[in-house]
């Protein structure tokens, strides 16, 4: 640890860091060694600190320091408070942009995210009216409909239900796609680059089963993204509708005043606890 119990510096720190370490106010001291202790590891994504009363014993300070102390870190990301819980470490966040098109596949492998799904459906349905609507299809016309967990480094993100004009892409689901980009095979195999895309996102309760699926304590809130993706020429070769979880990933976005501004799709970058 950085600081004793009693405050004091640690021995191993010279005289200089010692000066400056003490200078410090209090609650930032505290604030510091716990985070220390997270970014060790020795604090684990989802663990439980100690109570408020735990704390201020072994730091030896105030509630209102220890409180002052944890709201730093809640401010920086690092921890969450539930009240009449506890407080709780945070897991890492993936910020995600608004700019470029990718598959999430694609996308968590240029930021050097390991990206492997569960496939929990794949079948050639039948377009009722909704998807009708959204496809740009007759009322009946076939429809791929690709149903998978997204799992990045080895824990659930986020559910994708994917829905496809069976007529544009034959015999996709051949493929494994418990490993293979959706993207890369409508680009290469079928001549279908996606292009741009119109999407909306919210936050939402999550249903029984996807709070199963992402691994969450309900109740729990869920980023929800409904998108069409088109060609160059505009035509529709997706609807899909994912859950994201919500501690997991944020949404950034540069915005400009200017009418002329292009029009944003959808892009997310990874980062690392610490780093933001």
């Amino acid at each position: 640890m950085g600081i004793s119990r009693d405050g004091s510096a640690h021995p191993w720190m010279d005289t200089r860091a010692r000066i400056k370490f003490m200078a410090r106010p209090r609650y930032r001291q505290i604030a510091e060694e716990l985070l220390d202790q997270i970014k060790a590891g020795e604090l684990q994504p989802g663990e439980r600190l100690p109570s408020e009363h735990e704390l201020s014993e072994h730091y030896q300070a105030g509630r209102n320091t220890i409180r002052r102390a944890l709201r730093e870190l809640s401010a920086e990301g690092y921890v969450e408070s539930v009240q009449g819980v506890g407080t709780f470490v945070q897991e890492s966040h993936t910020p995600k942009t608004t700019e470029v098109l990718y598959g999430f596949s694609q996308e968590m492998a240029q930021r050097g995210k390991e990206v492997t799904s569960r496939v929990l459906e794949a079948r050639v349905i039948n377009a009722d009216p909704f998807l009708a609507r959204r496809l740009n299809l007759q009322l009946g016309a076939e429809v791929v409909f690709l149903y998978r967990l997204r799992i990045m480094e080895d824990q659930p993100a986020a559910i994708e239900r994917a829905y496809l004009p069976h007529a544009c892409c034959p015999g996709v689901l051949e493929h494994d796609f418990s490993s293979a980009s959706l993207y890369e095979i409508l680009t290469e195999q079928y001549g279908m680059k996606p292009d741009h895309a119109e999407q909306e996102i919210g936050a939402e309760l999550a249903t029984e089963q996807v709070a199963r699926l992402l691994s969450l304590r309900q109740p729990a809130a869920v980023l929800v993204i409904r998108r069409e993706t088109r060609t160059a020429d505009g035509s529709v070769i997706e609807y899909v509708e994912s859950e994201f979880r919500a501690d997991r990933f944020r949404f950034y976005t540069n915005l400009k005043a200017s009418a002329s501004s292009p029009v944003k799709v959808f892009q997310r970058f990874p980062i690392q606890i610490g780093n933001e």
